[in-house]
């Protein structure tokens, strides 16, 4: 995961994350900015969440790259993107807003996520005129905790207009994520109390993925993370429940195309630490 480009000083990006809990539970944000010129090329690491970017630099700053697709400003990642890299110049520096949806919440925001699996879209096809309207707000606001409040409400609207996700979808997510991706689907179905069938059938059609690659996925990220903290990749392998070193480098190729070694330096994974500081890395 090592950029083309020298990867960004990270002591120079401010990082802002919200003083208060989650208003809404399974959303988290921060807000990145660097006032100084920049270039930015960061490959971005598959992440168990849909994913908002919202570019608020002075102009459209950011370039994502994924499966040679180029698409600028304000964006969506859904679950499982491939090869997918951050971009983008600015003579004023770069400034984001990046908000992480659990799948099952997603759902309610945007409707079901199996149109955004494996996608890049921008803001804009997703939201229609609710995406500019709400950038402008986000711009016009003078403090990152003001930024995190609009976001939230606007979040909140969506919610309560769309349908939420089965109750027993959401069990099976969270399900998945308390046991960092080490569950069968067999015992997921049993504990949310439908047929595997079932569960397989309405699973995939609103988070976008199969049970089984939604939980390989989990899995990843608790790997991939253990990785960037400088753990060894065969005790990596042992800690997070695959059959061996090669079964780690097998699913991290899969997901990311790179190696587990590429993985521990990627920058992004670097700054997670500081960005959600109450996530768990034991």
């Amino acid at each position: 995961m090592k950029s083309a480009e020298s990867p960004p000083d990270w002591a120079s990006v401010e990082v802002a994350v919200p003083r208060q809990p989650a208003r809404l539970p399974g959303v988290c944000m921060a807000g990145f900015r660097q006032r100084a010129p920049v270039r930015v090329d960061i490959a971005m690491v598959a992440h168990p969440s849909v994913t908002l970017f919202v570019d608020l630099s002075d102009a459209d700053s950011l370039v994502y790259d994924a499966h040679g697709r180029r698409q600028c400003g304000s964006t969506v990642v859904g679950l499982v993107p491939g090869d997918l890299r951050l971009g983008g110049r600015a003579a004023g520096g770069i400034e984001c807003l990046q908000i992480r949806l659990s799948p099952a919440l997603a759902v309610a925001v945007f409707g079901a996520s199996t149109d955004l699996s494996g996608t890049v879209v921008s803001l804009d096809d997703v939201w229609g005129r609710d995406a500019g309207r709400t950038e402008e707000r986000l711009r016009a606001a003078t403090s990152w905790d003001a930024r995190f409040t609009i976001a939230a409400d606007a979040l909140g609207r969506r919610m309560s207009a769309r349908p939420s996700p089965d109750p027993e979808v959401a069990a099976a997510w969270w399900l998945m994520l308390t046991n960092r991706g080490r569950v069968r689907v067999d015992n997921l179905a049993s504990e949310v109390g439908w047929s595997r069938k079932r569960l397989w059938s309405r699973f995939r059609s609103q988070i976008g993925l199969t049970p089984k690659h939604a939980a390989r996925l989990v899995r990843f990220d608790h790997a991939a993370h253990l990785l960037a903290a400088g753990n060894a990749a065969a005790q990596v392998a042992a800690t997070s429940g695959y059959a061996d070193q090669a079964h780690l480098h097998r699913e991290v190729k899969a997901f990311t195309g790179v190696t587990p070694t590429a993985i521990a330096d990627a920058p992004w994974l670097a700054i997670d630490d500081v960005a959600w500081p109450t996530r768990s890395r034991t």
